[in-house]
Formats: C-alpha cells, sequence, structure tokens
C-alpha cells in the first residue's frame, strides 16, 4: 500500500496552485504523482506557496532567482550557486519549507515539474 511521501503537512491554502495560481499549472495528477507548469516572468515574485512532495524539475529555460522564506528572509540566491541546472537538464528537489520566489534574471524561469505524491512501501512492510 502506498504511503505518503511528506511528513510534514501545510495548510491547503498554501499549496502551489492555490496560494500562487498565476505561476503553476496543473499538467496531470493521479494518486502516485502531480505534474506542475511553472512558469515565472521576468520581475515577478510568486506568493508564498509550498510544494507538498518531493519532485523532478525539468528546466525548459532558466533565469536567476531569489527565494525567500514566508517571513521575507532570502533562503536561495541563484547567482551563488556552485552549479545552474541547464536548460533541458533535470534534478531532484526535496519538498521546499514554504517561500515566494523573485525572477531577478533577464528570461522567464519555466520548469515542468513532476512531484512524487507516493512512495511504495518495502517489500517487507506490506
Amino acid at each position: 500500500m502506498p504511503q505518503a511521501a511528506s511528513d510534514k503537512q501545510w495548510p491547503a491554502e498554501l499549496d502551489a496552485l492555490i496560494a500562487a495560481p498565476e505561476h503553476h499549472k496543473l499538467l496531470f495528477e493521479n494518486e502516485w504523482v502531480r505534474a506542475l507548469d511553472t512558469s515565472i516572468p521576468t520581475g515577478h515574485m510568486t506568493h508564498v506557496h509550498v510544494h507538498q512532495f518531493p519532485s523532478a524539475p525539468y528546466f525548459l529555460s532558466w533565469s536567476d532567482f531569489i527565494r525567500y522564506d514566508a517571513e521575507g528572509n532570502v533562503i536561495v540566491d541563484s547567482r551563488t550557486l556552485a552549479k545552474i541546472p541547464a536548460v533541458g537538464a533535470a534534478l531532484w528537489s526535496g519538498p521546499p519549507t514554504p517561500h515566494a520566489l523573485k525572477n531577478i534574471g533577464t528570461n522567464d524561469l519555466h520548469v515542468i515539474s513532476v512531484e512524487v505524491k507516493m512512495k511504495i512501501l518495502k517489500q517487507a512492510d506490506r
């Protein structure tokens, strides 16, 4: 039987599709995964939101950004990253805490993310 992948549950109103719908669109959802199309034009900032599950983001376009926590403190400034994902690259990301993201670059930041909603229990746990 599947089990939730994330131990922390945030209020439903903080879900990216509810809190920041102008930047997040649902592409697909079932009981195991949810695919989101995230597009943040240059100069735009999202509302504070969460992603409940870990994901595999795929970068359609890149732009520098600043990620803020719910109190407005800087969590990540992409200009300080040791390695920037290439357009066409995918990676793995755990579920971030509540955050807002501001595109400070010169391009749109466009990402397709497949969030993994469930994990399969080990055969021994069934």
